[in-house]
């Protein structure tokens, strides 16, 4: 029978794999890879995600890479935008164009007015190409041959099927800007190919499994938003140790993945919105003990956010006005208070908050 795993160990495993339990020193771009990816929707989250997980962190190392296509901006997993190094969103975005273009076309079909979805792709595709555009300025042009289309039906089904990202000034650090959409093939001068590799729903799942495991085969499919996944996990059973859950789930994990004693300690630990850590699991039970739903706040990623205590999350944060403000769903005295209050001072710092001040409270 394989090994039952409970909750506190599966919590100290993931923490361990997310860089939480330790700052590491590694580099951004090792960190997003290992990560499989970082939410992206707040512009700016993966600089307060990546200051919580490494040493260090300058987010001009970010900025830089970003500048210099090392990791690009794009919708991919659940199809939200994330954060990937230039490989992987070459090597696994294939494995979601379906995925995209099936959702967006049945959300706005209705919006298309007749308009042949194909001859929108490939009229977007050529506008694309010219000059990166955003959504608004997509359609408006889509809309001179569609008059009686809506353009923002016409701009998301003409971006459905086309592989493109973000560029910036979105996402660097200290800059605005609105998401303007260029063809990934032009911005990473490679095509993308029409059909994935055979072996890269397979590196997908290990990538998964190496960043959020152990997980069952619900977990992966909840972290990538790709189904049939069980049959990718069988063709992999040979490169997989098998453990259960305290409920009797089948657990996946790579044979020499940290499982770290479940008593080391975890440090506090600010999250920015959308971290994946809270939403990477069809069972979040080894990270959300009191089964609330994950905050999904409008903002840019670096003044509000999830708050880990004993690895677990247990609040939130804002920082508004020069205050940081802190609340907590359990009463955070003592100790608890001290190490939140010192990782907050640092994140202060981080943020570059002039004057700055730190409040708890309770919810």
């Amino acid at each position: 029978m394989p090994d039952t795993l409970t909750r506190r160990q599966l919590n100290r495993a993931t923490l361990d794999r997310q860089l939480l339990l330790r700052r590491d020193p590694m580099p951004a771009v090792q960190a997003i890879a290992r990560l499989g990816g970082m939410q992206a929707q707040a512009p700016l989250a993966p600089y307060t995600g990546l200051w919580s997980r490494l040493r260090g962190f300058d987010p001009g190392e970010l900025s830089g890479l970003i500048d210099a296509r090392s990791v690009v901006r794009a919708h991919l997993l659940r199809n939200t935008v994330h954060l990937l190094t230039a490989p992987d969103y070459l090597d696994f975005r294939p494995l979601f164009v379906q995925l995209a273009g099936r959702a967006v076309r049945t959300n706005f079909a209705r919006g298309l007015a007749g308009a042949d979805p194909e001859q929108v792709v490939a009229r977007a595709g050529t506008t694309l190409s010219l000059s990166p555009l955003t959504r608004a300025e997509l359609g408006r042009q889509l809309a001179q041959t569609w008059p009686a289309a809506d353009p923002r039906a016409l701009a998301y089904v003409g971006c459905s099927s086309l592989s493109t990202v973000q560029v910036p000034p979105r996402g660097l650090w200290g800059k605005h800007g609105q998401a303007r959409f260029a063809l990934a093939q032009d911005w990473l001068g490679q095509p993308i190919p029409d059909r994935a590799d055979p072996r890269a729903a397979e590196r997908l799942v290990l990538r998964g499994i190496g960043g959020y495991g152990p997980m069952t085969v619900a977990d992966l499919q909840q972290w990538s938003g790709l189904t049939r996944l069980r049959e990718i996990t069988g063709r992999l059973a040979g490169q997989l140790r098998v453990f259960r859950d305290q409920d009797g789930a089948e657990l996946l994990d790579l044979p020499d993945a940290p499982r770290p004693d479940p008593d080391i300690p975890a440090p506090p630990r600010f999250l920015p919105e959308y971290d994946n850590l809270l939403l990477s699991h069809a069972d979040r039970s080894r990270v959300i003990p009191h089964g609330r739903p994950v905050p999904l706040p409008a903002g840019h990623g670096s003044t509000q956010g999830t708050v880990l205590c004993d690895g677990q999350w247990q609040g939130t944060w804002r920082v508004a006005g020069g205050v940081l403000t802190i609340a907590g769903f359990i009463a955070l005295t003592g100790q608890a208070a001290d190490a939140l209050a010192a990782e907050g001072s640092a994140l202060l710092t981080f943020l570059g908050v002039a004057a700055p001040r730190i409040s708890f409270s309770q919810v």
